[in-house]
């Protein structure tokens, strides 16, 4: 068995234990991004771990970012010194050393117009240079993310074709992180953390939570049962306050529209438009894998429920359009949307709740209930692995856990390896994107059965073989958990639906055990 292998027999074995009444030390409930961290962090000090999941790893926010790791300029230009630097620290440890093969540097262009005013020229200016301050201070080299400077109108049209070349006076050059993927990382998490002995359970949503114990319901089988720990920690996200009511959050909507790259222009540098009358806010034309283009985002309130798949409104489509197309050659329609998500950002309310949500903190906080409860919200995809440490710490603070202090800024992931060894790796560079050193064994299946190394459909890269790896190493359960969070075809209804009969039968097959690696 590959180590770190999360499948339907893991799964069942170790959620019969569980209910038969075995203790560990922490209980995680949410299987996001954050969730997972606290997984690895506590496993990875020793602690004996189990994460329970309503649905699937990655199934709320974590799939629905920009994909982008962020070095925290945007606190910056608020003033948010110590946010903007553990942004910064945090970018540094994924790209460097925990996950440099599930993140890339990305080029952001912001165009120079002549309507472009001074004013606004010389902030951004001067807060890429403070950005990249910021980077030095976190000790990321700058043959990962290069200095920013200024360019001739003709190199930014070379970067990004798309743009409106008229009245184009020159870019601001400036470099970021990227995530190939925002949920494979939540995947990679999840099952480093199995690696150290976590036992991570997806379909066991919690019906009612306490300090040291957690009602929950087998997805399955449908059976009701209580799992029991020395301390329960809630990073349900933006369904946190559903879980225990005391914490009070405010979620806000972040949408993006999925595009074709071949349309935008825009395939190798990311576009950085400014949104009129506002000084320091921005959409972004983000280049992906598979020839795809994001613009996003929004920011907005959200009234009302929760919804387990947030929806993408009219309003937030016309607005990313019409701001999107302000610096490309032609005027973006809906009939150029190939598909859209929105995520929903777990934002603490501030006392009296009149500031916008743009404006609200993007601070995490651990908070404990009466009942003994541990839940931490807010923060970001970026600073996931701090905001894990400082939840674990406040476990084994409030239990008295014999635990060490964090490892995780030193520990790679399932995968992981420095550039210059990835780069060695034989397997195609997709793969290798995808998987990091794992890749060879991904396309090994494929070697053994030729049915299995061929794509899905035609017009996608992705093979059979992919589907089977996801069933036997990364838990997914079925073929929605396959489309839409371990390949993300998901993002294109009519991918999807090319994918669909093909991938069904993968996933069946696997797991009665028809396939085996």
């Amino acid at each position: 068995m590959i180590q770190g292998s999360l499948n339907a027999r893991r799964r069942s074995a170790e959620l019969d234990r569980l209910a038969e009444g075995e203790k560990v030390d922490v209980l995680v409930v949410g299987g996001g991004v954050t969730g997972a961290g606290i997984a690895l962090d506590a496993a990875s000090r020793g602690l004996s771990v189990a994460l329970v999941e309503a649905h699937d790893l990655a199934f709320g926010t974590s799939r629905w970012s920009s994909k982008l790791v962020h070095g925290g300029l945007r606190y910056l230009a608020k003033g948010d010194l110590a946010l903007a630097h553990e942004s910064a620290v945090e970018r540094g440890v994924l790209m460097t050393r925990t996950a440099p093969h599930l993140t890339r540097p990305l080029a952001n262009v912001l165009p120079l117009y002549g309507s472009t005013s001074r004013g606004q020229r010389a902030l951004v200016g001067a807060g890429l240079h403070a950005g990249d301050a910021l980077r030095r201070a976190a000790g990321t080299p700058s043959s990962v993310l290069p200095r920013p400077r200024t360019i001739s109108a003709a190199e930014a049209l070379a970067l990004a074709p798309g743009m409106e070349p008229a009245g184009l006076r020159g870019a601001l050059l400036s470099f970021d992180g990227a995530l190939t993927d925002d949920a494979r990382l939540v995947i990679s998490l999840a099952r480093t953390a199995a690696r150290f002995g976590a036992r991570i359970l997806t379909r066991v949503p919690a019906i009612e939570i306490r300090g040291d114990r957690v009602w929950v319901r087998d997805g399955i089988t449908g059976t009701e049962f209580e799992l029991r720990a020395r301390q329960v920690v809630n990073a349900a996200g933006v369904w946190a306050g559903t879980l225990v009511p005391s914490v009070r959050l405010r979620p806000s909507r972040g949408s993006h529209l999925v595009l074709d790259a071949g349309t935008t222009g825009i395939s190798e540098a990311a576009v950085l438009v400014p949104v009129p009358g506002e000084l320091n806010r921005f959409v972004f034309l983000l280049p992906q894998p598979g020839d795809r283009v994001y613009l996003g985002l929004t920011d907005e309130p959200l009234d009302g429920d929760i919804p387990d798949v947030p929806r993408v409104p009219q309003s937030d489509v016309d607005f990313l359009l019409r701001v999107g197309s302000s610096v490309l050659r032609r005027t973006l329609s809906e009939e150029d949307v190939l598909g859209s998500y929105a995520g929903l950002r777990p934002l603490i309310e501030l006392p009296g709740g009149s500031a916008r949500s743009a404006d609200l903190s993007r601070k995490h906080a651990v908070l404990t209930s009466d009942d003994g409860t541990i839940t931490v919200v807010g923060g970001k995809l970026t600073t996931y692995r701090r905001m894990a440490a400082d939840a674990v710490d406040a476990a084994v603070a409030r239990s008295g856990l014999h635990a060490g202090r964090s490892r995780t800024d030193r520990l790679p992931l399932l995968g992981a390896a420095p550039r210059e060894r990835l780069s060695t790796v034989d397997a195609p560079a997709r793969l290798v994107a995808h998987y990091g050193t794992e890749a060879p064994r991904v396309a090994a299946i494929g070697e053994l059965d030729p049915e299995l190394a061929r794509p899905l459909f035609a017009g996608t890269e992705i093979t059979a073989a992919e589907i089977v790896w996801a069933v036997r190493h990364e838990g997914a359960l079925d073929v929605d958990d396959v489309l839409h969070r371990r390949t993300r075809l998901g993002l294109v209804a009519a991918d999807a639906a090319a994918a669909e009969p093909l991938a069904s039968e993968l996933v069946d097959r696997a797991l009665n055990g028809l396939h085996t690696v």
